[in-house]
C-alpha cells in the first residue's frame, strides 16, 4: 500500500487495524490534510494517482511471458498435481530459458 497524494493535496495514508493479540482485522486508507502534524512526514513518501498508475503499468510489462511460462508449467504438471505426485523439486519455479 502506498501513500497517495490527491490533486487537492490530501494524502491517503494506509493504516492497518489489528486485534489486541496482533491479528490483522483490516487495511484501510485515512485522509491526512495539509496542516496535520504528520502531513510533512507522509508527503515525502507520497505518489500522485498518475505516478501510481504508471508504476503499476511498469510492473505489468513483461507479465505476459511470465504468465505463459506459468500456464505451460501448470499444464505440464496438471495430472501429477491432481494425483498428488509432484515432488518438492517439481513445485519450484520453471527454469527460464
Amino acid at each position: 500500500m502506498y501513500v497517495i497524494r490527491l490533486a487537492d493535496g490530501t494524502l491517503r495514508v494506509p493504516r492497518s487495524l489489528t486485534s489486541e493479540d496482533g491479528r490483522l482485522i483490516g487495511n484501510a486508507y485515512v485522509d491526512v490534510v495539509p496542516g496535520d502534524p504528520d502531513y510533512d512526514r507522509w508527503l515525502k513518501e507520497s505518489l500522485t494517482e498518475d505516478e501510481l498508475a504508471e508504476r503499476r503499468g511498469r510492473w505489468q510489462e513483461g507479465d505476459e511471458e511470465l504468465e505463459r511460462e506459468f500456464l505451460a508449467f501448470k499444464t505440464e504438471h496438471a495430472g501429477q498435481v491432481e494425483a498428488g505426485q509432484v515432488t518438492a523439486e517439481q513445485e519450484q519455479e520453471p527454469e527460464r530459458g
